[in-house]
């Protein structure tokens, strides 16, 4: 608990000690260990950057017109900015005050022990149905918008 400690200094009842010496033997650890893994195979983190640039593929295929071309390149790669920098975030090297010993998954590794969850483990096919369901959507959504406007 925190209280002001005044009045107990200026009646002598309280102790003030020195700061303690430090050995390097109980010195303080300025060294964090992080894990930038977030435990998706790269495989699937590829998969599902792909699946949302064939969107942007198939609205500039289906609605291909010369005024769209600037805003569909912007997303496209605004996509790849968002998938790029956590790739690349998870391999980074130690920078002296953190280390990053972890990688991404491997396929195989994926395929032997799934995923943890915040619910428990994750077995590799359900991991790879939740994580690829909504790009999927999106494409067939795309898709479904494309067909719709050629028979309009």
């Amino acid at each position: 608990m925190s209280k002001q400690v005044h009045d107990i200094i200026a009646r002598g009842d309280a102790r003030v000690v020195g700061v303690p010496k430090s050995d390097s033997k109980t010195a303080a650890r300025h060294q964090i260990e992080v894990d930038r893994n977030f435990e998706l195979p790269t495989g699937l983190f590829g998969a599902t950057a792909g699946l949302y640039l064939a969107f942007i593929a198939v609205m500039a295929a289906a609605f291909g017109n010369p005024v769209l071309v600037i805003p569909l390149v912007i997303i496209a790669l605004l996509i790849v900015v968002a998938f790029g920098v956590p790739s690349v975030w998870t391999r980074m090297k130690s920078n002296g005050l953190e280390t990053n010993e972890t990688g991404p998954m491997t396929l195989g590794k994926f395929g032997n022990d799934g995923i943890m969850t915040h619910t428990g483990r994750c077995a590799p096919r359900d991991a790879a149905v939740q994580v690829l369901i909504l790009p999927v959507l999106v494409v067939l959504w795309g898709l479904a918008a494309a067909f719709i406007a050629a028979l309009v």
